[in-house]
């Protein structure tokens, strides 16, 4: 019963290195720019995400009375 797994193994040990598929690098895929968008492009997008972020939630917080502007 061990030799014949030994010898299924032997068998099949070869065929294995023959399906191994290596990834491509990105470099090689093309174009992998997110939403079209170059990285300084995206960078941009993301700081004035955090500016209306911080302007809505500054406004919010005025608004409902939790934080009061030192100068009213």
């Amino acid at each position: 019963m061990l030799d014949d797994f030994r010898q299924q193994a032997a068998e099949t040990f070869g065929e294995e290195e023959d399906e191994f598929v290596r990834p491509t690098p990105a470099s090689e895929r093309g174009d992998s720019r997110l939403f079209g968008l170059t990285p300084f492009q995206m960078f941009v997008v993301a700081l004035l995400l955090l500016a209306v972020t911080c302007l809505l939630s500054s406004f919010c917080l005025l608004v409902t009375g939790r934080v009061s502007p030192p100068f009213i």
